[in-house]
């Protein structure tokens, strides 16, 4: 049994070791890009390659000839960018008004439909969410930890586990009689009280969430909210901003009244989400204050055109004729007054996967082209921390890259038909 001999053992034992112990190289390879839209600088580079080791880009440099060190995704013939960034969809939930049916699903069947969003998000160019919120509690905590482990497609997703609401509020689950007993995890997020709400909040931080939603004012699309109401107290959302801050995180706010608007900006949030009626005042303290608005101002139309056709409550359909303008005029006002505008598209009130179709509107109200992809790049990136690993192509940062026929800066409405999709250096389109 001791044919090497103990000293030949040890040897070979020791190498095994070194073996397992060395580091293995990170795979090689390239993109071509005939045209390359520098969000940072604002320019379009022509005929460049792109290096790729495992999963981030490591240089941009003009294209000479083909390297021989790895292979080659030719899109010379196509307009590349980085992966876009929707700043407000709502993945892991199922998109349906009736306000009965979302008792209709058990917490798997919202996963599963949360893995089929995902996947048409990524397709659709999207390769990172901020993902602020979902009725079944945590649910887009375990479909953002499938998407890490591999388990399924979908984009890189920032997660807020629930919505910090009170009690009937835009993010509790109303129209139903008082007898009807909801489940506990569609309740997670409820306060009543500046002291639940930090309760709150540490509990969804001890969950894994990565940062926080807060409903600051009534909601389009919920029973007996009103979107120009304010809902949480500004002692409510201090506290749960706080909590945030000490979990190394930041919140958010859906408000749509302007005074919930400027309270939750008081408040400390670092971005609003809707702003739909928000004023000059508003605008300026946004800008003053250094926070970001998140308008979803393409939204308003298809549930004004697919809600009468489904039949939508009229309650819905009222709010949304009382926002929509005046949200489209207060994005004008804060593009010209140059306040920080990130791209959000409520996907999930609308089917996922098309979340470029905002791009045209935000042209249409203020934005140059180059601004609209911007807000959903680098200015995305910035406002959710994580500009050191998304939202543009540059050395250091994640390889997810948008492949487009045609030039999307004389026409943004080509972002919406992405002809190439890559995500972390793996084309998955």
């Amino acid at each position: 049994m001791n044919v090497f001999g103990r000293p030949m053992f040890r040897w070979i034992a020791l190498c095994v070791c070194l073996v397992v112990a060395l580091p293995a190289s990170a795979q090689v390879s390239y993109v071509r890009a005939g045209r390359l839209i520098d969000v940072l600088a604002g320019r379009v580079l022509t005929d460049q390659l792109i290096r790729i080791e495992g999963e981030r880009i490591v240089s941009v440099a003009p294209w000479k000839s083909a390297p021989r060190d790895g292979p080659v995704t030719d899109w010379s013939g196509y307009t590349v960018m980085p992966g876009l960034i929707d700043m407000h969809t709502h993945l892991a939930d199922f998109a349906d008004s009736n306000p009965g049916s979302i008792l209709q699903h058990s917490p798997a069947e919202a996963a599963m439909m949360g893995a089929q969003n995902a996947k048409v998000t990524l397709m659709g160019g999207f390769t990172t969410v901020h993902d602020v919120g979902c009725y079944r509690g945590l649910t887009d905590v375990a479909l953002r930890d499938a998407i890490n482990a591999g388990w399924i497609p979908g984009p890189r997703m920032n997660v807020v586990g629930a919505y910090i609401t009170v009690p009937g509020g835009g993010g509790d689950i109303t129209g139903f009689a008082p007898d009807v007993a909801i489940p506990f995890d569609m309740r997670l997020g409820v306060v009543r009280n500046p002291q639940e709400a930090r309760e709150k909040v540490r509990y969804l931080f001890q969950h894994h969430v990565d940062t926080i939603k807060l409903i600051a004012s009534g909601a389009v699309l919920a029973v007996g909210s009103e979107p120009g109401r304010l809902e949480l107290s500004e002692e409510e959302m201090r506290a749960a901003v706080a909590e945030a801050r000490e979990n190394g995180s930041y919140a958010t706010a859906h408000a749509h009244g302007a005074g919930a608007i400027k309270a939750a900006i008081r408040s400390g949030v670092r971005s609003i989400e809707h702003a739909s009626l928000i004023d000059a005042e508003g605008i300026a303290m946004a800008r003053a204050q250094g926070v970001w608005l998140v308008m979803d101002i393409y939204n308003g139309d298809y549930i004004d055109t697919e809600g009468r056709r489904l039949g939508w409550p009229a309650e819905y359909l009222r709010k949304n004729l009382e926002t929509t303008e005046a949200q489209r005029m207060g994005f004008a006002a804060a593009v010209k007054a140059g306040a920080m505008i990130a791209y959000g598209t409520d996907a999930g009130v609308y089917p996922h996967g098309r979340n470029a179709l905002q791009f045209a509107y935000m042209v249409r109200y203020g934005m140059t082209p180059m601004q609209a992809i911007q807000a959903a790049t680098s200015v995305a990136a910035q406002l959710l921390r994580w500009d050191r690993d998304v939202g543009a192509v540059a050395p250091g940062r994640f390889a997810d890259l948008v492949a487009v026929k045609g030039d999307p800066l004389e026409d943004v409405r080509l972002l919406e038909h992405v002809s190439g999709v890559m995500k972390g250096g793996v084309v998955v389109r």
